[in-house]
């Protein structure tokens, strides 16, 4: 396999390891997260995910699912559709081999809507040249743990996003990124408590 890219998992077990993954100039929108952006994310999530089952939807090179692995999350499910980068995902998982990471090749939006697992942390990487942010919301909600963390990289601040409440955000070059609590701690379609 010929690589052009890399990215280093800055924490957790596999700190330091490099994941190679190939040239990806077909697949639209990829960009992994940059490593400053990453430290910040995992400064606000904090550094070990020990109990916390994580999603990675959009997961592109893997770098946010790896990181989670990394920092003992239960489990990590990455959701990717273009099947090189879902190739190099599952060639790095057996790399590192993190048996707490699961690889799904499918539509966001489909597995979104269907999957029946909840999950603690969200990370939603979409590509830049989509505005796909009104259609994402509700299906991440119903994914979402009552108290997730909902972690949105764009192009632009995302100041609202209906039914999620801001906690943190920051900007590096292009990049905005932000963390995000469903807005009462309830996704919409859960049960909610009678008192």
């Amino acid at each position: 396999m010929n690589y052009k890219n890399q990215v280093r998992i800055i924490g957790g077990t596999h700190k330091r390891r490099v994941v190679r993954f190939a040239d990806m100039q077909g697949v639209p929108g990829f960009r992994p997260t940059p490593d400053r952006v990453r430290e910040t994310l995992f400064n606000w999530l904090g550094q070990d995910l020990t109990g916390r089952a994580c999603l990675d939807v959009f997961s592109g090179s893997g770098a946010l699912a790896f990181e989670a692995a990394s920092r003992n999350a239960s489990r990590v499910v990455a959701v990717e559709s273009a099947r090189i980068a879902a190739q190099g995902i599952a060639h790095n998982q057996r790399l590192l081999d993190l048996p707490n990471l699961k690889l799904v090749q499918s539509d966001a939006f489909s597995y979104l809507a269907s999957t029946p697992e909840r999950f603690d942390v969200i990370f939603l990487d979409p590509p830049f040249a989509e505005d796909w942010w009104a259609r994402l919301v509700p299906l991440v909600l119903r994914a979402a743990a009552p108290e997730a963390l909902i972690y949105c990289e764009s192009s632009r601040a995302l100041d609202v996003l209906p039914g999620l409440q801001r906690t943190r955000q920051a900007r590096a070059g292009m990049v905005h990124y932000h963390l995000f609590t469903p807005a009462d701690g309830v996704p919409d379609g859960a049960p909610r408590s009678a008192g």
